[in-house]
């Protein structure tokens, strides 16, 4: 909910490589040095099978955990599946064909969201392309596509039959549930397919989709009908999800070149917009934590390839403060509905590729730490 496909604009941020500016040189007293065990303990991995897995979402009594992977014989895309953390369990939601992402739980009815292009016929024929160019030893960096044939599905918890939400030619993607169930907010770049492009427009289409992302929300009994768009600042507007309350909406927004993004809230009616980082670098996949005090998020303030996670106030007074300390990825973090866990995806098990970890959570030692955190500065 991107979520992972923003990882497409590493490559556009190869320039901002830049090192990390330490924290209170304008304080006369540095803030207490914080380590990973500070705030993560009993680490492990959840995932060991397929290529990569990633973006964990929790069911509301914090028993499954909904995530994306590709390990589909036959298929290099993700597709998505649904672990019982009590078992370990794993079992398949989407139907195996074409591409997936950006899975979520509803938290009244079970019923699993998440985006797909299964029903488009090229389907079959882009996996084994897909296959066919990893079977010639070619490589090429990690990018998403956009998929404008790429639309939003739910499955019901109660008679496993999948129902198509949105029918609209665009990139669909990248959903979430209200903490009541009744909402979906996503992202959508519709609106460039809805109108038409002037030649700077188009051309900027065929090359980076991503730029026409905006956030949307509907009902969830709606069927796809009557969004209310709610952003309209040029570049990608994504990865939204909702605060516990359900009141205000997360996500981050890039600008206009694709080379940062910051963490934004607003009301559910795209009123009351507040920034609450300015961090100078790919700061993403925010997610507030459940008591609703702040938000964790991605960032790579330390490197190009150094993804970390980070925390921050949920009024972004203070300065951001670093949770995570391994070299690689590190990302996607939600913490689960209690608070005390947080599972997230990440490279630190070897290689490229994330898999996703889960950790014991320490709230205390994070509020400890956002109080010690210097005010942020203007950039």
């Amino acid at each position: 909910m991107l979520r992972y496909p923003v990882m497409k604009h590493l490559v556009a941020a190869a320039a901002l490589a830049c090192g990390f500016t330490a924290i209170g040189l304008a304080q006369s007293a540095a803030p207490p040095e914080n380590h990973e065990r500070d705030f993560l303990s009993r680490i492990r991995r959840l995932t060991v099978e397929g290529r990569r897995a990633g973006e964990g979402y929790w069911s509301p009594d914090g028993k499954k955990l909904v995530f994306q992977s590709e390990r589909e014989p036959g298929n290099p895309f993700y597709q998505i599946y649904l672990m019982d953390l009590t078992t370990g369990d794993i079992s398949r939601v989407s139907p195996g064909v074409g591409k997936t992402t950006c899975s979520f739980i509803n938290p009244e009815s079970g019923d699993v969201l998440f985006a797909s292009t299964h029903h488009d016929p090229t389907s079959r024929q882009q996996q084994a392309d897909e296959l066919k160019f990893r079977a010639s030893g070619q490589e090429r960096r990690y990018s998403w596509d956009y998929d404008p044939e790429m639309e939003l599905y739910a499955k019901s918890s109660k008679t496993g039959t999948i129902k198509r939400i949105t029918n609209k030619r665009g990139y669909d993607a990248e959903a979430s549930y209200s903490p009541d169930g009744q909402w979906i907010a996503f992202t959508s770049t519709r609106q460039a397919y809805e109108r038409s492009l002037n030649a700077t427009e188009q051309k900027q289409l065929e090359t980076d989709p991503s730029y026409f992302a905006e956030i949307y929300i509907m009902r969830a009994d709606a069927d796809g009908a009557g969004p209310r768009r709610l952003t309209s600042t040029p570049g990608y507007d994504g990865g939204p999800f909702f605060s516990p309350d359900g009141k205000r909406i997360i996500w981050r927004r890039f600008d206009e070149a694709g080379l940062l993004a910051d963490i934004y809230t607003m009301n559910l009616d795209g009123t009351d917009v507040r920034r609450l980082t300015d961090f100078g670098a790919m700061s993403w996949a925010p997610y507030i934590h459940p008591s609703g005090q702040y938000v964790i998020f991605a960032s790579n303030k330390l490197g190009f390839e150094n993804f970390e996670l980070f925390m921050v106030d949920i009024d972004g007074k203070k300065e951001p403060v670093r949770v995570s300390y391994s070299d690689g990825f590190d990302g996607l973090p939600v913490p689960s509905p209690d608070g005390r866990q947080l599972a997230w995806t990440s490279s630190r098990g070897g290689g490229r590729e994330g898999q996703i970890f889960l950790a014991q959570w320490n709230h205390d030692a994070a509020l400890a730490a956002l109080r010690n955190a210097p005010p942020r500065r203007a950039r």
